[in-house]
């Protein structure tokens, strides 16, 4: 994988967390991950704000976006993603265990790229991540960012 590319993961379960770290070190997938826990914080270290203020660099490579969060809803957090011109082009990958079939829609309609249910199962959801590592971060070609 390449990895010069980040990625943005935006989960407040700290289990969950630490399976997408474990599924990523079994997957062979280098890349830096960089956590955030709360769709606030997502926004900060997108917008560079807050905490994030003194944050280096431009944009994640991928975003997996949990929809359950604290402050500001996951769905909430996409929609403002994709009115930015600066965010709006980032690849968003809803990982999440909700089952409601509106998430999906909602998901879809504000501009996500992907939709993946987390498996139960740890060996599962280390090959979901590996495929998503592999599709996202290799495969995929994305767009030159324009600079502000």
């Amino acid at each position: 994988m390449k990895s010069d590319h980040t990625i943005l993961l935006i989960e407040d379960n700290p289990d969950d967390e630490e399976l997408t770290r474990l599924a990523f070190q079994e997957s062979g997938i280098a890349n830096r991950l960089e956590i955030v826990r709360d769709g606030a914080e997502a926004l900060d270290y997108l917008n560079a704000t807050g905490s994030w203020a003194d944050r280096a660099g431009g944009n994640p490579n991928l975003i997996l976006l949990d929809l359950k969060l604290p402050k500001i809803g996951g769905l909430e957090v996409l929609r403002r993603l994709r009115a930015e011109p600066r965010t709006q082009l980032i690849p968003v990958v809803i990982l999440t265990s909700s089952v409601e079939e509106q998430d999906v829609t909602r998901g879809y309609k504000l501009g996500c790229n992907s939709y993946i249910r987390k498996p139960v199962d740890f060996d599962q959801f280390a090959e979901a991540v590996r495929n998503l590592g592999t599709y996202w971060l290799v495969l995929n070609e994305q767009p030159m960012m324009e600079k502000e």
